[in-house]
């Protein structure tokens, strides 16, 4: 446990909760109430009531292997990422690929069954859908959704689609498990994952994972088009190349500099 301040406005309870999230580890993401409570020190009653409270906020998830962080934790420090540019690292990437194609480009990680933007780079164009950061897609229907569950275990992917998503979107086309199953396999086997209007009518998006150092997929990075005005075969022919070039050197500078943490799930 992080030493304890003794100032008379210090609140405990706020440390004793900030205690629990930083008890999770790339090493041991998924932990069980007695080995938070190890972990920090703190009264196995007082971790249950901090987990179910940063569960109904959305900042924790529970399963049979036990409690998880979510992506939602980096809204917690969004002040700091934008103050120290760690998105920087993938921002000029991302400018240069816009340049280059005239479209737009986000990244977005897993967050149950959403994905959840997390960086994005846009051309004033008009598209179905508006997205910004902390925007929310059901992950099944996303190019990049495809990615990130792509890169999952069997029962991981199996908890992600079936968590209900909190995006409110009605989406296009939802694929069936045995569809579903055929795409993650040729998006494991291409490196990349195409949808054609499937989120909804006119969104055609192409996708590709980036990667920490150990190789691990932490997120994914996408070029979307309008189908009235770019078809499949250009998306694949020509911006495609581009995307793979920008997400391998993102994924380059994010394994020199640290830069991006390792998906908790």
């Amino acid at each position: 446990m992080a030493s304890r301040g003794n100032g008379p406005d210090f609140i405990e309870a706020l440390a004793r909760g900030l205690d629990v999230i930083k008890a999770f580890d790339a090493a041991q993401p998924a932990l069980s109430m007695s080995e938070v409570a190890a972990r920090t020190g703190l009264a196995r009653p007082t971790v249950r009531r901090i987990l179910l409270t940063l569960e109904e906020l959305g900042y924790v998830r529970s399963s049979r292997a036990g409690f998880s962080l979510t992506p939602r934790v980096v809204e917690l420090g969004m002040a700091y990422v934008h103050s120290t540019g760690l998105w920087d690292v993938a921002r000029p990437h991302m400018e240069a690929l816009v340049e280059r194609t005239g479209e737009s480009s986000s990244i977005a990680q897993l967050d149950g069954g959403d994905i959840l933007y997390v960086a994005r780079v846009a051309v004033p164009k008009i598209i179905a859908l508006s997205v910004t950061i902390g925007t929310r897609f059901p992950v099944a229907s996303t190019s990049m959704g495809k990615v990130l569950l792509a890169a999952l275990e069997p029962a991981e992917v199996d908890a992600a689609i079936t968590e209900p998503s909190r995006s409110g979107v009605a989406v296009r086309h939802t694929p069936d498990r045995a569809e579903l199953e055929r795409e993650l396999a040729e998006t494991r086997e291409r490196g990349w994952c195409l949808t054609d209007e499937a989120l909804a009518a006119g969104v055609r998006s192409v996708a590709a994972p980036l990667r920490g150092a150990d190789g691990t997929v932490v997120a994914a990075m996408n070029v979307t088009v309008h189908a009235a005005e770019t078809s499949v075969e250009k998306l694949l022919d020509e911006h495609l190349p581009q995307l793979l070039s920008a997400a391998a050197a993102i994924s380059d500078d994010f394994a020199r500099r640290g830069a991006v943490p390792a998906v908790q799930r």
